[in-house]
């Protein structure tokens, strides 16, 4: 097993261990290295910025912090662009902005060799993308989101009259090009689906969400998946 691969092993063995921590000797025995070596990919782990916590004496041993964040990652230059490219595709997704910047992360902390890689390979993919709604709704939107909190929005629709929505954020959902916040109308009192480029000002109240779910959306269309989908 190569030292990138370790490393990424011995962080999942923390994490998947919890509370209880793990010993150097067992993690050694695991992977087969000595307890100096096991140490040693503690060190480098902890400097990479893994919150790694230790106890010594019997009963003893390492572990992740509670809530710990992503565990280090290797890519090759072919992943590292692949994820670029995803993003740079589609700047209108919800929290496009946030996974750009964690990609940049992510390369930034690649050995340089492959960082160079990447980069090189970066600059054979062109991407023209439409350009992104407002970067402030995109936000309000986001936040109510992942907070649950109802959002109000002034909305146009295709008939081009104006109203105000007290909308309680459900889902977003691509669709044929567009990007749709999905969720309940309080004006409406029903589930209605609101173009995100037809949002024209939005803003996260203090109320929060009433607790709807997206069994209420109905059935997703059979190529239709959530964007956690394995194996895709």
């Amino acid at each position: 097993m190569k030292r990138a691969e370790r490393l990424f092993a011995l962080s999942e063995m923390l994490r998947r261990h919890g509370s209880r921590g793990c010993s150097a000797d067992r993690l050694a025995r695991e992977f087969g290295v000595s307890v100096r070596t096991v140490k040693r990919d503690l060190a480098a782990l902890e400097i990479s910025g893994a919150p790694i916590w230790s106890r010594p004496g019997p009963g003893g041993g390492y572990g992740l912090a509670a809530g710990a964040s992503l565990p280090p990652v290797s890519l090759s230059p072919a992943q590292a662009v692949a994820l670029m490219a995803a993003v740079s595709a589609a700047p209108d997704a919800p929290y496009a902005d946030l996974a750009a910047a964690g990609i940049q992360k992510i390369v930034d902390v690649l050995d340089p060799r492959t960082r160079a890689r990447a980069d090189e390979l970066a600059g054979r993919v062109w991407v023209n993308a439409a350009r992104p709604s407002s970067r402030t709704i995109r936000s309000a939107l986001e936040e109510a989101m992942s907070e649950q909190r109802v959002i109000r929005i002034r909305y146009t629709s295709r008939d081009g009259s104006t109203t105000i929505r007290d909308v309680e954020p459900v889902l977003f959902a691509s669709t044929n090009g567009q990007w749709y916040l999905v969720g309940w109308c309080r004006l409406r009192d029903a589930m209605r689906w609101f173009i995100v480029s037809r949002i024209d000002r939005a803003n996260v109240t203090k109320t929060a969400c009433g607790g709807h779910t997206i069994h209420e959306v109905g059935e997703p269309p059979a190529n239709a998946r959530p964007v956690h989908g394995r194996g895709v």
